[in-house]
């Protein structure tokens, strides 16, 4: 069982900044994680990814990410940020983290958390 929970989401001004983080809580025994993502999701449209970081990878961005956000992760302390930026209105979403969990050599899934409200607007 997996538990995955994001928190730092707020209101902010234009021009703002933001920093999300996603703890990552993993009940049993497991390898480690794949792949690490943030996506967002604002009314009436898509969930579209954000930026994703892989092991032993670059992390990658959507075009209207690339320069103003940063995502890095913890595997230590089993948990993934994303630092945002010169936030614009249209950044205004539901962000929402997902991991992917090497379970054994065989077997792997993908979890999600409930999501945290960005809101920007002055």
């Amino acid at each position: 069982q997996v538990q995955v929970v994001e928190s730092g989401g707020g209101l902010v001004q234009p021009g703002g900044s933001l920093r999300l983080s996603c703890a990552v809580s993993v009940y049993g025994s497991f390898i480690g994680f794949n792949t690490m993502a943030w996506y967002r999701q604002a009314p009436g449209r898509e969930r579209d990814l954000v930026a994703t970081s892989s092991p032993r990878s670059t992390p990658e961005y959507s075009t209207a990410a690339k320069g103003r956000f940063t995502i890095s992760r913890d595997d230590a302390k089993n948990m993934v940020y994303l630092e945002m930026e010169n936030l614009r209105p249209e950044d205004t979403a539901v962000y929402y983290c997902t991991v992917n969990v090497q379970w054994t050599s065989f077997h792997t899934a993908d979890y999600w958390g409930q999501g945290t409200q960005v809101t920007v607007s002055s």
